[in-house]
């Protein structure tokens, strides 16, 4: 055979097997795509159906409203009186008597799909929730993006925190601009829980150009809300109040709204970070303005159920809880936790939140891989046991919570975490571990 006729031969070879590999990537992008449209036609259907569930829920919402509505005067007394009663348990739990009765909890729960899966989210192009919303640094395009791949990965609900200062600096604005968020979320099927407060990290939030982010610190610019000085200055009550009234009540009755979570681990003290900053009475002082925030929450009637996530100690025992998780598990609506422990801790503390309180529940907050908090993990127990789930953390960016809590002791500037500690997606939208969205996916 002549040399020519063998370089043709080898050059058509080589040709053939490019057109083979070529259709071969093709074919496997191809059902890949199709699979991902599957997952979201799937997930519309849903939503369809679950529509005209809730419009029958809210018929029945309106009549419990009512009545509700009418106590509201009678129960500030009756909460306040709890509030010194601990020999009481039982009255401790019933507690606030325009709170949900546990069967309107649990026909909410139903309508919204039983399934509630997201993640706690800020966009990566911010360092906390005052620089993900303020006018200067809102990106709305950054959040449509990264609301996107969420939708693709079958999520339908991300916990976001709101700050009150943004509220004071100018509420038209602000609303507008959540008005802007809840847009692009709907359009992804995707329903917030707003957090309305939050007690962890950063005592001293302020507006503007937020401090530089120092590379390498898990959370390094997350802003508490209120901060110390709002706190502990009384005169301030009225500036929270308008905050809290004047979000809950424009949104009341919004479909977009999927639940409020009034008070992000109000006793959180923060003493590896910032417990040099705290006031020293912080829980006290906490304690009185949470009741408080859940009662202005409440007057403003929302459909959405009102609920403050317990998150530390060992809630088996209601009669050695402290005060502020108490009132939390009394005057929640749905019963929220956060659990960062292994399956077993988990499903431990599902079976006695279940016995002991009777309500639907969703963590708002799990996944941390190097503590076995992991997707593999709990997402089959949560399943098992009817309970919601949101992670921390979705996509790598600003916040850094892909790092460890510990680099508050050692900084990780030199080096990545292997494995990280939160997040879903890299900065570009790629998984961090596709094992992970498989069964993400497959939820």
């Amino acid at each position: 055979m002549s040399p020519l006729r063998v370089g043709v031969l080898l050059a058509v070879y080589v040709i053939f097997i490019n057109y083979v590999m070529y259709h071969s990537t093709l074919s496997d992008m191809r059902s890949k795509l199709e699979s991902l449209q599957a997952n979201i036609d799937q997930q519309e259907k849903k939503i369809a159906a679950q529509a005209q569930h809730i419009a029958q829920l809210d018929n029945r919402f309106k009549l419990f409203e009512s009545n509700a509505h009418s106590n509201t005067n009678n129960n500030d007394n009756t909460h306040k009186n709890n509030n010194n009663d601990d020999d009481n348990d039982d009255k401790v739990i019933a507690g606030d008597t325009s709170r949900w009765p546990p069967a309107l909890a649990h026909e909410w729960y139903v309508a919204n799909g039983r399934r509630l899966f997201g993640s706690n989210y800020v966009p990566a192009s911010a360092s906390n929730q005052i620089e993900m919303w303020q006018s200067a640094t809102f990106d709305i395009k950054e959040i449509d993006k990264e609301l996107g791949w969420a939708q693709a990965l079958g999520m339908n609900t991300m916990r976001v925190f709101l700050h009150d200062l943004l509220w004071k600096e100018d509420p038209k604005a602000y609303a507008d601009r959540i008005d802007a968020f809840l847009e692009v979320a709907s359009k992804h099927n995707i329903r917030p829980i707003f957090v309305l407060f939050d007690s962890v990290w950063n005592p001293e939030p302020r507006l503007g150009a937020q401090p530089p982010i120092v590379v390498g610190l898990h959370n390094s610019n997350w802003m508490q809300g209120p901060g110390s000085e709002a706190l502990t200055d009384l005169k301030q009550r009225v500036r929270l109040q308008a905050y809290v009234e004047g979000v809950v009540k424009r949104y009341a009755q919004d479909d977009r709204v999927l639940m409020w979570d009034v008070w992000n681990e109000p006793d959180n003290t923060n003493y590896i970070s910032y417990g040099h900053k705290e006031v020293y009475d912080k829980i006290e002082r906490v304690e009185t303005l949470l009741d408080e925030v859940f009662t202005w929450a409440r007057q403003m009637t929302p459909k959405q159920p009102i609920t403050s996530g317990v998150w530390h100690g060992d809630w088996q025992d209601f009669a050695q809880l402290g005060r502020v998780p108490k009132m939390q598990l009394r005057r929640s609506d749905i019963i929220t936790f956060h659990n960062y422990n292994n399956a077993a801790d988990f499903e431990r503390r599902v079976l006695y939140l279940k016995e002991m309180h009777g309500r639907p529940l969703i963590c708002t907050e799990y996944m941390a891989r190097p503590r076995d908090s992991t997707f593999a993990a709990i997402i089959p127990v949560a399943k098992k046991h009817d309970v919601g789930l949101v992670n921390w953390g979705f996509v790598q960016g600003r916040t850094q919570t892909h790092i460890p809590w510990d680099s508050w002791e050692e900084l990780y500037d030199k080096k990545e975490p292997i494995p990280w500690f939160h997040e879903v997606l890299r900065s570009d939208g790629k998984p961090y571990n596709n094992d992970e969205t498989d069964v993400i996916i497959q939820y």
